[in-house]
């Protein structure tokens, strides 16, 4: 019996160190570096750029290569994130980019569980092991990239792709003196002008990262926009579809309206900007000003857990903050009620009465 071809994969010469890519039929290309992450970007966007796929195949027969590219292709740029998608195939491709759909199995999932790992955050010159949340997004878009070759007719039948348990919800909100204190160190860092807009549109409208970091004071082809005279923030922008995370337009309070007004007079075109241009992530600034203000475990999704929990805290219904907030009712349920004065009071009072 034939032996299945192993797809595209990476090999580094012992005599000088430098990756190359090798592929079935394929003459080898070298990457040009000894780094290995350098190597694996290479390799994932050789993976992308291979050839299309027009034939109608058994799992294994068809490279988990071939499925990611194909979905990076012709799903991802029909996608709200599609980013998001580029950046799972870059961590997905070092593992599986040398193995066939037929040999996704529960011992190949967990066993790139166990062999995940990332340079973020850990001491220069070494890894450290990513979350099971991260790995579960990660797992997720391979398994809609071999749904996705299954749907088109690229796959005789599809495999399943096992994932780590949901993580549950995280807790972490900041109090009012720690949020204080992250705004004082985005302030006192150099460039900390757009990390602190940032940080009080968060806090003030609960609005996820990407979607602030898109906002502009006029309509944008970007995303949603701030209308300062009418006092209204409007998440998602005309052309950009709704997906599952919403972005309801929201009334801005009296507080932040003051400052986004203040803002679009001093000449702003953005409501996140560095030098007049959009800045597309505060990633490092927030984990500087994070460590100048002593704060652990915090994440700019943490702003918007603080937000929501803030409002719980001052009487906000449910339905209101549901509406307010763009999330559904059953997450503020199961996240947030506890921390509003209002949590299980009927109840409680049932239980205090006298016989």
């Amino acid at each position: 019996m034939p032996r299945k071809a192993a797809g595209a994969r990476l090999y580094q010469r012992p005599d000088t160190g430098i990756f190359f890519i090798r592929d079935t039929g394929q003459p080898e290309r070298s990457t040009g570096t000894r780094c290995r992450e350098d190597a694996e970007r290479a390799l994932a966007s050789y993976i992308v750029s291979k050839g299309v796929v027009t034939d109608t195949r058994h799992p294994d027969r068809f490279p988990i290569s071939d499925a990611l590219a194909i979905y990076a292709r012709e799903h991802g740029p029909e996608t709200a994130r599609p980013g998001a998608i580029a950046e799972a195939i870059e961590a997905l491709v070092p593992f599986w980019g040398g193995l066939m759909v037929g040999d996704v199995k529960g011992e190949t999932c967990r066993r790139y569980a166990r062999a995940r790992v990332t340079t973020h955050g850990a001491p220069k010159g070494e890894t450290r092991p990513v979350s099971p949340g991260t790995v579960r997004r990660e797992l997720g878009v391979l398994s809609a990239a071999i749904n996705f070759c299954h749907r088109e007719g690229y796959l005789t039948h599809t495999v399943t792709v096992t994932r780590p348990e949901q993580p549950p919800p995280r807790e972490r909100w900041l109090t009012r003196q720690e949020a204080a204190a992250l705004l004082r160190a985005a302030l006192r860092l150099t460039r900390g002008r757009h990390l602190a807009h940032f940080i009080l549109l968060a806090l003030y409208t609960g609005t996820r990262k990407d979607a602030i970091l898109r906002l502009g004071f006029l309509p944008n082809t970007a995303g949603g926009w701030i209308d300062v005279d009418q006092g209204v923030l409007r998440r998602r922008g005309e052309q950009e579809r709704e997906t599952k995370k919403r972005r309801p337009p929201m009334r801005l309070s009296r507080k932040l309206l003051g400052h986004c007004r203040r803002w679009r007079a001093m000449g702003d075109i953005w409501a996140v900007t560095y030098q007049g241009q959009r800045v597309d992530d505060v990633k490092n600034a927030f984990a500087a000003a994070c460590e100048n203000a002593g704060l652990s475990d915090v994440t700019p999704h943490t702003l918007k857990h603080t937000a929501i929990t803030w409002a719980m805290q001052k009487g906000m219904q449910i339905d209101d903050a549901a509406q307010y907030f763009g999330t559904s009712r059953e997450t503020i349920i199961r996240v947030y009620w506890h921390h509003s004065p209002y949590f299980q009071q009927d109840a409680v009072a049932v239980m205090d009465r006298n016989q």
